[in-house]
């Protein structure tokens, strides 16, 4: 898909085009770089081994794909998950329940033990909630319902807290998941306390909802997570110069940092690969393309996106020059949709 894209910049000599896409689709290093990522890295949160190893891994294979590569220093966050557990606590008509539930990123640790009361949304929160673990449930059932509910995880913890909760506890953002909670990112109103906060298998948050219809249910959530100082990394970055306007760059980007309950690979192994691929085929050309192209991997995009603010600062002085970014970060699966954002003629230009 990126290197059909690129193809509608301008027009291509069809043997060109024939020996980049179909490279793509016969070579098979892509899934092969997948692959070794995703199976002798594995997970890559920022700050740990697994994302320096990655960068490390990254800057080889680019160099070994003929590419200019480099290393450009960031400063990421270096938060880490540590033991975390939760149950609902027996009572008289209820039994006990462990519960699967996993931090949200970023979230503080600790341990609370209170009474459950259940949300649909932020603005549902009021006195209630004081001294309460706040339970956001919702109805995704569709990948669209993402963007809907989203703002329960990154918000909630400080709506709740702002309401006086002492813990929070969030339906997983999936539409479905076996018992495996998905994480994700929070984050923290600086004026109000932070407080533990987690996500909760689908199958879990059913069994709460139906346990508050029958009456009052305590729960303990106990969460080992904690946030380090902030650690050195990198954006890789690579290249294939121009050779006529070598000043302006079409840039090819994906994240090398994932979460660290899981390889990583589709969010964003699979993105990596793309972007990679794409590099190593236009750099086998017997000719350059016009422009400068340019792949990077971001470091940080899932907890801080500190990767992608460093390279605009790092680039402020040619960033009028970026004549088109495109990025690999929604999975390998058949391509559904572009999604632009455009100055002035772009939506013309891509159609």
């Amino acid at each position: 898909m990126l290197l059909a894209l690129l193809l509608l910049a301008a027009p291509v000599p069809p043997d060109v085009a024939s020996r980049l896409v179909g490279g793509a689709l016969t070579s098979g290093v892509a899934y092969s770089r997948l692959e070794e990522l995703t199976d002798t890295i594995g997970p890559r949160l920022s700050g740990s081994a697994g994302a320096e190893a990655a960068v490390r891994w990254a800057l080889k294979k680019f160099q070994q794909d003929g590419l200019a590569a480099r290393l450009e220093p960031v400063k990421v966050p270096h938060w880490v998950r540590g033991e975390e557990s939760g149950e609902v606590l027996p009572a008289p008509g209820i039994a006990g329940h462990p519960l699967a539930l996993t931090a949200l990123g970023n979230s503080v640790g600790g341990t609370v033990t209170a009474e459950v009361i259940e949300a649909r949304s932020l603005s549902e929160l009021g006195q209630s909630a004081r001294g309460k673990i706040v339970f956001f449930n919702h109805s995704m059932t569709t990948p669209a319902g993402y963007g809907q509910f989203v703002e329960l995880r990154s918000h909630g913890p400080s709506a709740a807290a702002r309401a006086g909760a002492v813990g929070m506890l969030v339906r997983s953002l999936a539409t479905a998941s076996l018992r495996s909670p998905h994480t994700g990112m929070t984050g923290y109103d600086p004026e109000v306390q932070k407080i533990p906060a987690a996500a909760v298998s689908t199958e879990d948050a059913e069994l709460l909802h139906r346990l508050l219809q029958r009456g009052a249910v305590r729960a303990r959530l106990s969460l080992g997570c904690r946030m380090l100082p902030d650690a050195d990394s990198a954006n890789v970055v690579a290249e294939v110069r121009g050779r006529e306007k070598p000043d302006e760059v079409v840039l090819l980007g994906a994240h090398l940092d994932s979460w660290d309950l899981a390889q990583g690979a589709n969010d964003d192994g699979a993105g990596v690969a793309m972007v990679m691929e794409a590099g190593r085929l236009i750099a086998s050309l017997p000719q350059r393309p016009r422009r400068t192209v340019r792949i990077v991997l971001f470091m940080n995009e899932e907890n801080g996106l500190a990767g992608g603010k460093a390279y605009a600062a790092a680039h402020q002085a040619e960033l009028a020059r970026h004549v088109a970014a495109l990025e690999a970060d929604s999975g390998a699966g058949r391509p559904l949709s572009i999604r632009l954002r455009a100055g002035e003629g772009g939506r013309a230009l891509l159609r």
